[in-house]
């Protein structure tokens, strides 16, 4: 969707901005049909690799994973040689915080969640070729070896700089480890690269009185040596390969590579003053590792060995292999400038990755997605609370894909899209095709014999076929996800206009040749949907008793030989009950309210008032007689309160945190000599005293011990 901007509100700029647009759009689609007459006789498909400080959820599955494994199948239903590789990301600051916090070390912690992440994505069905980790022997050799390399080339400079230290602790923070208050909103919880509250970048040097996280002392300023990447000295090698040579590329990665090299490449610091991470392979680099964003992409490269030892190198040096990078848009700049400068560095013909198809960011319930916050659903938490349902969320992460934008995930929409498409559309066609199979022919396929409708029903998946095939091809997956959707509509249709089911009273032989049909759709819908739902398409494929399926048979209907006995029919999707919702949003709601009290922070002060102004007012405890709600009022509450003396009726507004019940006989705070003041009608006399929490609800203020009613409070 392209939005015009008020100045285009001119029918002659209008003109002018739709042609500058198609004019754009046209030398996109010239660049890539141009750029797919290429031919390759390989592709090597690698995803972000995700940190190992917590488990991954759906953002990361939505951003990263679930695209590149749909792309992976499909390619390997082609009969294509591919390989996927994938691994965690298991040194940075991030591992180092999360040790500090837990009292462990960071190998404990990147053990933990590399098994967790791992397990949860093949339970998935993300079918990595090779899922690895960055602290395998074999990824520390090959980062030194690729360090070493440019360092004896003089790929690298030099810079004495002056960076955060903590005396106290003895070593060099880095900007997480420094905390103090933002200059432009004034949280005290601001970080040395970001404030978390108003989200502004920072550097530790930006923020007022910084301290370390470690120690709590202040920081000071202590100088340091490191290396750096000259990626000015890449700029015009990048310019021309992303600038002339990748038009093709999706608009957020053209345009964020376009932003950094207009703006001009600087070189960029390799290494880090720590103790977590591949050491600095040279003499005088004591105390120093690598830089994770240098560390983690040659991550693709080990994981590569380590599956291909003898040949790996083809899939990596080779112009004939084609190299596709899924990463989220947070990436983008790692992956298409910085990364591509440490291979131009290195030489020895290392490929540069083709295309590097970025998404955009999944919020949830209108919330953006935030692993501090616990504001996520966490993959191996959603397979413990729905089993069996893997192909529920692949197909929900991926009809709602960010593809162009940031989207939201919401439960009502996971729910509805499972059960008015999954169980209605897809699974509804499926189980009418065999169950009539089975009434009508035992289990048994009927013969062929196809008439116009059948004809034009070969003729539409055969159209959708190329349309997905297009779709793929070019990374629109939610754009094939939904034609593929379409060919069961078209079952359904088919079915719906044939009525086999009425045909069967008097003629068998058409009824055969539609359930013949039916079936050849339902091999279609098995083949056409493994890139999404392969543990639906594998399901369907056993109670077809088949199993050879390629893409080339897409559009065929002669797949199930007539004579062929199939399967039981069984359920493929199952509806979603509304408790099983509910019990997700009442996590979610639980977990806000945590992170009200957790992130509280107390009200300024109010203006001081002097001592005689104070004493005027009479504090008293009383016991609630009666409690009632104020008809009409949803917030008010009438007490009639013992005060020791003549009985007074209070007026409220705490009906929304108590029922009136729970309060009789309850003693409670108030002010005795405030004026009367009518409330609804109630003459209200003197006013409860309570607290406001940090979630907004309000606390009625009581004694800790029973006392006498009327006595006064001071």
């Amino acid at each position: 969707m392209v939005k015009l901007q008020p100045s285009c509100r001119n029918p002659l700029q209008f003109s002018v901005f739709i042609r500058i647009f198609v004019t754009n759009l046209s030398l996109s689609e010239k660049s890539h049909r141009k750029h797919m007459e290429k031919k390759f006789k390989r592709t090597l498909v690698t995803t972000a690799l995700p940190y190992a400080n917590g488990p991954v959820h759906i953002g990361h599955l939505a951003g990263v994973y679930v695209p590149a494994d749909i792309y992976v199948r499909y390619l390997r239903l082609k009969g294509e040689d591919v390989v996927m590789v994938g691994g965690s990301d298991e040194h940075g600051v991030p591992i180092t915080i999360k040790a500090r916090q837990e009292g462990v070390t960071p190998q404990d912690i990147v053990d933990r969640y590399h098994a967790i992440i791992r397990d949860s994505m093949k339970e998935l069905g993300v079918s990595f070729d090779v899922y690895s980790r960055t602290t395998s022997d074999i990824h520390r050799a090959t980062a030194s070896e690729f360090f070493r390399r440019l360092y004896d080339k003089s790929e690298f400079i030099q810079k004495t700089s002056m960076q955060p230290y903590d005396e106290q602790a003895g070593e060099f923070l880095a900007d997480r480890y420094v905390v103090g208050t933002c200059p432009h909103c004034g949280s005290d919880r601001a970080y040395g690269d970001q404030c978390e509250a108003c989200g502004t970048s920072l550097n530790a040097t930006d923020l007022i009185n910084p301290h370390s996280a470690l120690t709590s002392s202040p920081v000071v300023m202590k100088e340091t040596t490191h290396w750096f990447l000259p990626l000015d000295k890449w700029e015009p090698k990048l310019r021309e390969w992303i600038l002339d040579g990748h038009k093709e590329w999706k608009t957020n990665v053209y345009g964020q590579c376009k932003s950094w090299l207009d703006m001009g490449l600087q070189p960029r610091a390799v290494s880090r003053d720590l103790s977590w991470g591949v050491p600095v392979p040279v003499e005088g680099a004591e105390g120093k590792v690598l830089y994770v964003w240098f560390d983690a992409p040659i991550g693709y490269i080990s994981n590569t060995k380590e599956i291909l030892p003898d040949s790996w190198e083809k899939y990596w040096k080779d112009p004939e292999t084609r190299v596709i990078n899924f990463i989220g848009k947070d990436n983008i700049v790692f992956h298409c400038i910085v990364f591509p400068a440490m291979l131009m560095a290195y030489g020895d013909g290392f490929q540069l990755p083709d295309n590097v198809p970025a998404n955009e960011f999944l919020n949830l319930e209108g919330d953006k997605i935030s692993t501090s916050r616990n504001w996520a659903v966490w993959l191996h938490e959603y397979l413990k609370d729905f089993p069996g349902k893997q192909d529920v969320l692949r197909y929900v992460l991926t009809a709602n894909a960010p593809e162009t934008k940031d989207n939201d995930f919401t439960w009502a929409d996971f729910q509805q899209r499972n059960n008015s498409e999954l169980v209605a559309i897809l699974g509804n066609f499926v189980n009418r095709a065999l169950v009539l199979t089975h009434k009508y022919f035992g289990g048994v396929v009927p013969a062929a014999a196809p008439a116009d409708a059948e004809n034009a029903l070969m003729a539409e998946v055969r159209d959708l076929k190329a349309q997905i095939s297009e779709a793929l091809d070019t990374f629109h997956f939610r754009e094939a996800l939904k034609l593929a959707m379409d060919v069961a509509r078209a079952g359904n249709r088919y079915l719906q206009e044939t009525e086999p089911w009425k045909l069967a009273k008097t003629d068998m032989e058409r009824t055969g040749a539609i359930l013949n049909t039916a079936l050849q759709l339902c091999a279609n819908l098995a083949i056409v949907f493994e890139p999404f739902l392969p543990f639906m398409s594998g399901k369907l494929l056993k109670m077809l008793r088949t199993d050879k399926i390629t893409w080339d048979m897409l559009g065929s209907f002669d797949i199930i030989p007539a004579g062929a006995e199939i399967g039981e029919p069984e359920l493929l999707f199952e509806k979603i009950e509304d408790a099983q919702i509910q019990a997700q949003l009442d996590r979610l709601a639980r977990i806000k309210k945590e992170n009200e009290l957790r992130n509280f922070r107390p009200k300024p002060q109010a203006e001081a008032v002097d001592f005689d102004t104070f004493a005027k007012c009479d504090f008293r405890v009383g016991t609630v007689l009666e409690c009632e709600k104020v008809p009409k009022a949803d917030k008010l509450l009438r007490f009639l309160i013992d005060d020791g003396m003549e009985k007074r009726t209070i007026v409220s507004g705490i009906a929304k945190y108590y029922k009136p019940e729970e309060l009789v006989g309850k003693q409670v705070c108030f002010i005795a000599n405030l004026p009367p003041r009518k409330l609804k009608g109630i003459e209200s006399c003197g006013m409860l005293l309570s607290a406001e929490n940090a979630d907004g609800s309000l606390v009625l203020i009581s004694p800790s011990a029973p006392v006498i009613p009327g006595v006064k409070i001071g």
